[in-house]
């Protein structure tokens, strides 16, 4: 027995000092192992990196969570935490943020933290940040008389329809692809009234707030403004940008690098970036990205939080933003130069201070696309809107029905256990 346990303490030690499994994926991973031999030269600790496809990533972790397999850390995409926090694999790490000199909630833009505070816990650190705003060719919005970039929706409609007049027939004041929901969910985070309601448990598209974003943003497509298009009908949309098919174009961070590489010598400085116009103001956007998390099986947290602590010092980040173009999280990495002067790179800092996250629920990627089809087919189908939020809260109902029952038998289980109590 002595013998059996020596080795079975020996085993356990031995897993402790093995290397850090840490699961990245897509162009992160190629570009973070770059990074990690620094990490392993400062702190002696080893990193075993597995790279995973982005198509593959979700599947992959939950074989690994039923095989009891999951690795120390890992990136996980903003709307995929609420899932693994509820099925209790996260480790919560409001204990390791409060010790840490490295990691400081204020340094990071609100919106985008609390994507990772899950029913109070905080279970992620943002890694790096996606948002979406509007790229624009400023010589096409001169020509069309609008002397400065639109703040307010209503100043967005006038210069739309300035610009439509001026282009004519087979011209656009912008695209929004219809296969995309990003747009559609930018105008709905604008808005005061929440996606979903009742604890989300129930579809909440038939609010007045989603009426006001789906009519404003189907009244693009009726005014002639926006092509009834998806991305794929487009020969190629950065060129189509700079063949003046249309001026505004609501997009995200990456493309920064692909219009500069894109653009003719004749149109350098004619083009830029700028905030989401709101309702009432410059307006709220996605908080998208990724964040890093420890597992809860994990054996080597410690050393593996040294890890998240290592990818989220300010110099890293903007390493890591030089070298593929992701956004920082944390607002003091925006403070060096290559982010601070570079002025197409600025409207999305701004952006950032505004951005809000999605309902944390983990049946939220079904619902966004339900939002993106039914939007479609009131735009391309001409579906009236009453009938099509009627319909698009009813089959949210439906994908949230298990989520109601668990949350009903939670309470049950609560007022028990209260009544049980001397």
């Amino acid at each position: 027995m002595a013998l059996c346990g020596a080795v079975l303490a020996g085993g356990c030690a031995g897993d402790a000092e093995a290397p850090l499994r840490f699961w990245a994926m897509g162009r992160e991973a190629e570009v973070v192992a770059e990074l990690i031999p620094q990490f392993e030269r400062e702190t002696g600790i080893a990193v075993e990196i597995q790279q995973i496809p982005w198509t593959a990533a979700h599947e992959k972790l939950l074989t690994a969570f039923a095989a009891e397999a999951l690795p120390d850390v890992c990136q996980l995409g903003n709307t995929w935490i609420p899932e693994f926090a509820a099925l209790g694999t996260l480790e919560p790490l409001q204990p390791y943020v409060d010790a840490s000199a490295v990691v400081d909630e204020d340094d990071y833009f609100p919106g985008i933290w609390d994507t990772s505070v899950v029913d109070g816990h905080l279970v992620g650190v943002p890694w790096y940040v996606d948002t979406r705003l509007l790229f624009y060719r400023k010589d096409l919005l001169r020509q069309a008389g609008v002397e400065r970039p639109p703040a307010t929706w209503a100043e967005w409609e006038r210069a739309m329809a300035a610009i439509k007049r001026q282009a004519g027939p087979g011209r656009y004041a912008i695209l929004m692809p219809l296969n995309e929901f990003e747009q559609q969910l930018s105008f709905a985070l604008q808005q005061d009234d929440p996606l979903l309601r009742e604890h989300d448990n129930r579809g909440n598209f038939q609010s007045p707030g989603f009426r006001r974003a789906l009519a404003f943003y189907a009244n693009m497509f009726e005014q002639g403004w926006a092509p009834k298009m998806s991305e794929t009908q487009i020969s190629n949309v950065w060129d189509e940008f700079f063949n003046g098919l249309y001026v505004f174009y609501l997009s995200g961070p990456w493309n920064i690098r692909e219009f500069r590489k894109r653009q003719p010598a004749a149109l350098e400085g004619q083009w830029g970036t700028m905030p989401l116009p709101g309702p009432d103001g410059p307006g709220a956007g996605i908080a998208g990205g990724t964040s890093l998390v420890l597992f809860r099986d994990s054996r080597r947290k410690e050393r593996a939080w040294k890890l998240v602590e290592f990818l989220s010092r300010p110099d890293i980040q903007q390493r890591f933003h030089a070298m593929i173009g992701d956004l920082p999280p944390r607002r003091s990495a925006w403070e060096h130069p290559s982010l601070a002067d570079d002025e197409l790179s600025r409207a999305f800092r701004d952006q950032l201070e505004r951005v809000r996250p999605t309902p944390k629920v983990l049946e939220w990627e079904r619902i966004v696309q339900e939002m993106r089809i039914a939007t479609e087919r009131v735009v391309r189908g001409g579906q009236p809107q009453d009938r099509a939020l009627r319909e698009l809260d009813a089959r949210v109902d439906a994908i949230l029905e298990k989520r109601r029952w668990m949350y009903e038998r939670d309470r049950a289980a609560q007022a028990d256990a209260a009544g049980a109590r001397p």
